[in-house]
């Protein structure tokens, strides 16, 4: 612990290293989540109800009722935008949001002006937001809590470093056991009748307004009996003994009035802009959702069996009832009923032993097998390549179809050139087609972390039509912007095919990263175990 310490913060040192960690570990205890919280009874969902909009709206689309969903994929990102603050501004009763980050940016600050102006017109506005990226924040989350009808709660809160992203990362070893622990679980309910679900967090770069760095990213709108479903998580979640209310871990010395003051400055349009205006219709043809809501009858979403599940929040205690109940071994059993073909989409994959049996069982069957992920140069987690890399071979033996999204071939396609701009571009959708006819989407992805550490959302849906679209946006059948994996000649060795353009340069080494990048993880795997990636 010392030395790791000393190496992440060198101006700690002697006996101030050795109080930090005694501080951070017997301080790490967190306080009671409320007095009498566990008398209290517990915050339920508002149902839909034909007295608001959305309600109405989304009932439109249950007829005849046939105990379907109704849904709409939200490929781009700023139509996933513009569906959240129109939700936001048509909401009349609740809006429940869900998420693993929200941006200290102009769209994280955007949206909570947008739930503060809900509020403020007596919208009941419950934000639970997992913990690991707000520090910093809790002055300008307090100014949303100020206001009458909103509630902000936090998932598994840090105890001491509240406003240092460095001493955070001191109390996150200190108290490692717990704090390793995260709700990655996104989910946006609107009025309990519509809801958004996939992998979006609430930050610039998820919608395509970073300047630096931004993600490829999927999600769906949904309607029907899934957004009830969906709620009941919410609520297992807003409920649950490892969610406190922000007040209970954040501290201040400003009134209610001076907190709501300083959350008008920090949110106001100089800091939180309102995004550009949209194209006429999205990829799909279909018209943002404002228009839609104002002439449903004209409105055709698609129809399909559908269900949400999630881990426990229980699972950041290190506990599950059964091992069959999380989402990872939901998803593998779906994957395992497959007949003909299966695509994946995962940011990070990391298949382990158990996936790769998988995997070669179901070529034995003469399965066909797609995987698509970020390549080195391109993934936020370039770590998690050590382990991606040490099953690339093995997988190409099988005869797994295997590409990796690369910034220079996205460039080189005409669908993200003018969209990416200079900034690069990643992949973070979180997708899965099987016989093109299920699709499995959500916030989870295919590596260790995910299956053991943290939470999850999902939502499997049955629908031929929706993979199609899917197949048509992300172009599945016929791939541009990524390089394809393919084994040397010598069967032992990998190397990269483009196809961004007519030339499809081919690589031996890793596309698009420094000789530095890839000797220091070459290095890194050398002296650090697989399971502890």
């Amino acid at each position: 612990m010392l030395k790791l310490l000393a190496s992440l913060f060198p101006a700690l040192r002697g006996p101030a290293l050795v109080l930090a960690v005694l501080v951070l570990t017997g301080c790490a205890g967190l306080p009671p989540r409320l007095p009498g919280a566990r008398d209290a009874p517990p915050e339920v969902a508002i149902p839909a109800s034909s007295a608001t909009l959305l309600g109405r709206a989304a009932a439109s689309l249950d007829s005849p009722p046939d105990g379907l969903s109704s849904m709409r994929p939200l490929i781009e990102a700023s139509f996933a935008l513009d569906a959240r603050l129109e939700l936001i501004r048509s909401a009349q009763s609740s809006l429940d949001v869900q998420t693993y980050q929200l941006g200290n940016d102009k769209t994280g600050r955007l949206l909570l002006r947008e739930l503060r102006d809900a509020a403020r017109r007596g919208v009941r506005v419950r934000l639970l937001l997992d913990d690991f990226y707000t520090a910093g924040m809790d002055r300008l989350l307090l100014g949303l809590a100020a206001e009458p009808n909103a509630q902000v709660r936090l998932f598994n809160p840090f105890v001491n470093a509240r406003d240092s992203a460095s001493m955070r990362w001191l109390e996150f070893f200190g108290d490692f056991r717990r704090l390793n622990h995260r709700m990655h679980n996104k989910l946006f309910i609107a009025d309990g009748a519509m809801a958004i679900a996939g992998g979006r967090n609430l930050a610039d770069e998820y919608f395509l307004r970073s300047e630096s760095a931004n993600f490829i990213d999927f999600e769906l709108l949904l309607a029907g009996p899934v957004v009830p479903q969906s709620a009941g998580i919410f609520d297992t979640y807003w409920n649950s003994d490892v969610v406190y209310p922000l007040q209970r871990m954040a501290g201040t010395t400003l009134t209610p009035d001076e907190l709501k003051a300083a959350f008008d400055a920090a949110t106001s349009p100089a800091f939180a802009p309102l995004p550009d205006p949209l194209a006429a219709t999205d990829l799909l043809g279909d018209l943002p959702l404002g228009a839609q809501l104002a002439n449903m009858s004209e409105t055709r979403w698609i129809r399909a069996e559908a269900a949400a599940t999630a881990d426990s929040p229980n699972k950041a205690l290190g506990t599950m009832a059964q091992p069959q109940e999380s989402l990872a071994q939901r998803f593998h059993e779906m994957l395992g009923a497959a007949k003909s073909n299966v695509v994946v989409i995962s940011p990070y994959f990391i298949p382990g032993d158990e996936g790769m049996a998988r995997i070669r069982m179901g070529r034995d069957q003469g399965l066909s097998i797609t995987v698509v992920t970020n390549s080195l140069a391109d993934s936020d987690e370039p770590l998690v390549n050590i382990n991606y890399n040490r099953y690339r071979v093995d997988m190409l033996k099988l005869g797994v179809n295997l590409y990796e999204v690369s910034t220079q071939q996205l460039k080189r396609s005409g669908q993200f050139r003018s969209l990416l701009k200079k900034a690069r571009g990643r992949l973070h959708a979180k997708l899965a087609l099987v016989d093109r006819q299920w699709v499995l989407l959500g916030s989870m992805n295919l590596d260790p972390r995910s299956a053991l550490l943290n939470t999850e959302f999902g939502v499997r849906v049955r629908s031929f039509e929706l993979t199609q679209a899917l197949l048509f946006a992300y172009q599945l059948d016929d791939m541009e912007g990524v390089y394809r994996v393919v084994l040397k000649p010598d069967g032992e060795n990998v190397q990269w095919i483009g196809t961004g353009d007519v030339d499809n340069e081919v690589l031996d080494s890793e596309p698009d990263s420094s000789m530095l990048t890839r000797f220091q993880l070459l290095l890194f795997s050398w002296f650090v175990p697989t399971d502890q990636l």
